[in-house]
């Protein structure tokens, strides 16, 4: 069927539809609580629905179908963790950021440990959005390249020239979106991409399934036949070095998953900003709590495309499919299957559900760089009008800044060699940061002897450590046989180690 030009219509119009609506829907900003805040507080399940698509839309729809095409659905395990994980962010850490009326998550930790500590969670936060983000805006560029590729008119350009400049095109329309609209028309553009994407997907599937010789009993054959249709992995047998290396056996998964979700839910502002425009601390725990099930029932509907194009596709490789990644598998068949009209459609809604989260991670990078970084150093006498401009200028620089980092995962992922898939890469750069993160949440909110001095010793401790546990060029330095842990428990080692050390720390320097 391949792409038309009215497919290209319909990606323009409603981009621009959705840009239009957003912005009105956010209204005037007159201040940052207004650019950061969204006002008054906005409805617990539109923020839950914008907290769902800022962490899975662009990732889920292009990267999880393909973990499912090269593997298998042990995947779906680390989501059963990541819901014990909001819970128990909704018990232990939620409640005290509302109770501080606090407008970014690392106020907490200067209230507890003071400017230094917050100066240190909120740089870290920076860094890993940097790389964690230069990974979805990649993912995001996937569907865009194959459009330019396969429509002819970039004739002899190379796979990195196309990536690159789908990313640029991406960032400079995302940019402008994000300079009016402010959190407010972000999180309401969230609620509306959601029902277009997740309707286009099931469209999709239904088309895969006419398309399949017996429907899905075909589907579930061939996948049967291949093992993908394990679910889950215990691990028994295994000696520990392999066990703790296995992102996706059941309690790896399961332990993993929830203490991820507590860090990225609980300590990370991308998502803490999302939770702090609810109207009180029982809406913010609703939106939490539902969002885990949501995106479980997400993963488990995206995995499952993955099944369906295995059998589609007679599971050949990306290189026998004529793709530069796995991760290019669902973008060709919506390019090349789907009815006119429709694959543009579905495609615009994936442009407009990425830009989203986007604009989202733009705005928590300069809500933290301003409120953080900026203000309490440089601009206590700014009035409301300064602050805004100055919250634009900072966002600006961000989009530079995160589009250079997606140009060098770009250059990474499409070198020769097998490479992760992309939504792996990402969580597990987060994974690693997180860990510090969390175990200085946890260090001040159970613990109450340990003083800033401790708190920035295990902080920093626990980044340390991790670079001897995760496979790369340290462990290449170390002797003997390293010790290599899942993705999943970086987040776990390094948070205990941070608690830990925190703890000894205190108790070393008040026995001197």
């Amino acid at each position: 069927m391949g792409f038309t030009v009215i497919d290209y219509v319909v990606i323009v119009v409603y981009l621009i539809g959705v840009a239009a609506l957003g912005i009105y829907a956010a209204g005037r900003q007159s201040s940052t609580s207004d650019y950061f805040m969204g006002g008054d507080g906005l409805p617990w399940w539109a923020v839950m629905f914008s907290v769902v698509a800022t962490e899975t839309s662009t990732l889920t729809f292009i990267s999880i179908p393909a973990v499912a095409y090269g593997g298998n659905l042990t995947f779906l395990q680390i989501t059963f963790g990541y819901i014990v994980g909001r819970i128990l962010v909704s018990k232990i850490l939620l409640p005290a950021y509302f109770q501080g009326n606090l407008s970014t998550a690392y106020q907490f930790l200067e209230q507890r440990f003071g400017d230094a500590m917050r100066n240190a969670a909120s740089t870290t936060f920076m860094i890993t959005r940097l790389l964690a983000d230069g990974v979805r805006l990649f993912a995001t560029a996937i569907p865009l390249a194959i459009i330019l590729r396969l429509g002819g008119a970039f004739t002899g350009w190379g796979d990195i020239e196309l990536y690159l400049l789908s990313i640029a095109a991406i960032s400079l329309i995302t940019l402008i979106y994000t300079l009016i609209g402010g959190i407010k028309a972000v999180v309401w553009m969230d609620v509306m991409q959601m029902a277009v994407y997740i309707g286009g997907a099931a469209l999709a599937i239904g088309i895969m399934i006419a398309d399949l010789p017996s429907g899905v009993s075909s589907a579930m054959t061939v996948a049967s036949d291949a093992g993908i249709l394990q679910i889950f992995d215990f691990g028994f047998g295994q000696s520990f070095a392999d066990f703790i290396a296995q992102p996706y056996t059941f309690f790896t998964a399961l332990i993993g998953g929830a203490i991820f979700s507590i860090a990225s839910h609980g300590t990370d502002q991308l998502i803490v900003q999302r939770l702090l425009t609810t109207r009180d601390v029982e809406d913010g725990k609703k939106a939490l709590v539902w969002s885990g099930v949501v995106v479980a029932l997400q993963f488990g509907l995206f995995l499952f495309i993955g099944l369906l194009l295995y059998a589609f596709y007679d599971a050949q490789t990306a290189q026998q499919l004529g793709l530069a990644t796995t991760d290019e598998i669902f973008a060709k068949f919506i390019v090349e299957q789907l009815p006119v009209g429709l694959s543009g459609l579905i495609i615009a809604s994936l442009f407009a559900a990425a830009m989203s989260s986007l604009s989202s991670s733009l705005n928590s990078l300069a809500s933290s760089t301003t409120l953080d970084l900026y203000k309490p150093y440089f601009g206590q006498e700014n009035t409301q009008a300064e602050d805004l401009r100055i919250s634009r200028i900072i966002t600006m620089i961000w989009a530079i800044i995160l589009t250079g980092s997606a140009f060098f995962f770009a250059y990474l992922q499409l070198q020769e060699g097998e490479r992760p898939a992309v939504v792996e890469l990402g969580l597990g750069i987060a994974s690693y940061t997180y860990g510090g993160l969390l175990g200085a949440f946890l260090l001040g909110r159970l613990f109450k002897a340990p003083d800033k001095t401790d708190a920035m010793i295990g902080f920093f401790a626990g980044l340390v450590s991790l670079l001897f546990m995760v496979e790369g060029p340290v462990q290449n330095l170390l002797p003997g046989e390293p010790l290599a842990i899942a993705w999943p428990l970086y987040t776990v080692v390094g948070s205990a180690i941070v608690i830990a050390v925190g703890n000894i720390s205190q108790f070393i320097r008040n026995r001197k």
